[in-house]
C-alpha cells in the first residue's frame, strides 16, 4: 500500500532527488511511480520534504503555495557567495553585536519584504540556473532578480558563541555529506586559510524560528541582516519543521 503525500526526512548532505532515491530503495512498493518533491531543500538543509505521488503530482502547484516553517541558526561576522556555510568565504569581520540590535533589526523582515535571490540557486535566468552564470563569473551579466514574499512570524529564539575551532569543525563535517560536485574541496581550503591566523576569536551565532511564505529563501533574509547589522551573516544551519500540515515529528526518517 503506498501513500500519495509522502512526508519525507531530508538530511543534511543529499538533494531532494537523492532523497526521494534513496527513500524509494528503502521502500520498494514505490519503484516505477511517478514522483516530484514540492519545495527544494537545499544541501545544507534538513528537515520535511514533501513528496507527491501518483494524483497527487498533478496538485504539485496546491502543495509548493503552502507555508513553510523553519528554525535557522546565523552565524555573524562571515560572508560566502552562496550565504551559507556551502560557499566560498569571502571574508571575516569580528564585532561585538548586542541581542537588542538583533532583535530590533529581525523585526524589520516580519511582514511582506522583497528579496534578491542567492546568487547560488536553481532560480533559472535567460533558461539557465543562477548558480551557473555564478560558476561561469557572469553574474555582472545579468540582474539577480528579486522576490515578494511574506513572512508571518520571525521570533529571536536564543544567540550562543562559538569559536573558529569549532566553525571550522562543523562546516568541514556538514560539507564532507554533500554528494555531487559543490566546489566542497576549494570551499574547505577557503575556510581553512580564512580561519587558520585567528584561533581563539569567538563569534555569534543567533537561532531564529521562522513562518513563511512559499518561496522565501532563510539564506537570503541571514544575508540582508548580516548587511543591515554591519557584520556580515551566513547561514549556518537549517532545519524545516512544517511544510502546511505536515510536521517533522511525523516525518519518515531515510536510514
Amino acid at each position: 500500500m503506498t501513500s500519495e503525500i509522502l512526508n519525507i526526512y531530508k538530511p543534511i548532505g543529499l538533494s531532494p532527488l537523492e532523497a526521494i532515491k534513496r527513500f524509494i530503495e528503502q521502500n520498494r512498493a514505490y519503484k516505477g511511480l511517478k514522483m516530484t518533491y514540492a519545495g527544494r531543500l537545499d544541501p545544507m538543509a534538513e528537515g520535511v520534504l514533501l513528496v507527491l505521488t501518483g494524483a497527487a503530482v498533478h496538485k504539485k502547484d496546491r502543495y509548493l503555495k503552502m507555508d513553510k516553517e523553519y528554525e535557522a541558526e546565523v552565524l555573524f561576522g562571515f560572508e560566502t557567495d552562496t550565504y551559507d556555510i556551502l560557499g566560498l568565504p569571502l571574508k571575516m569581520k569580528m564585532g561585538k553585536i548586542s541581542n537588542k540590535n538583533i532583535k530590533q533589526n529581525i523585526e524589520k523582515f516580519h511582514g511582506e519584504i522583497s528579496l534578491p535571490l542567492p546568487p547560488y540557486s536553481s532560480y533559472k535566468v535567460q533558461g539557465k540556473p543562477l548558480f551557473a552564470w555564478a560558476r561561469e563569473g557572469r553574474l555582472n551579466e545579468i540582474k539577480i532578480p528579486t522576490r515578494r514574499t511574506k513572512v508571518h512570524n520571525i521570533e529571536f529564539v536564543k544567540s550562543y558563541e562559538i569559536d573558529l575551532k569549532d566553525i571550522l569543525n562543523a562546516t568541514e563535517q556538514k560539507i564532507n555529506k554533500v554528494t555531487g560536485d559543490f566546489r566542497q574541496d576549494e570551499i574547505k581550503t577557503k575556510w581553512r586559510e580564512l580561519t587558520k591566523s585567528e584561533s581563539g576569536k569567538k563569534f555569534k551565532i543567533v537561532k531564529i524560528k521562522f513562518t513563511v511564505s512559499s518561496g522565501t529563501y532563510i539564506r537570503s533574509i541571514a544575508y540582508e541582516l548580516g548587511k543591515k547589522l554591519g557584520t556580515g551573516a551566513i547561514l549556518f544551519s537549517l532545519l524545516r519543521t512544517r511544510v502546511g500540515e505536515y510536521e517533522v515529528k511525523d516525518s519518515t526518517k531515510l536510514s
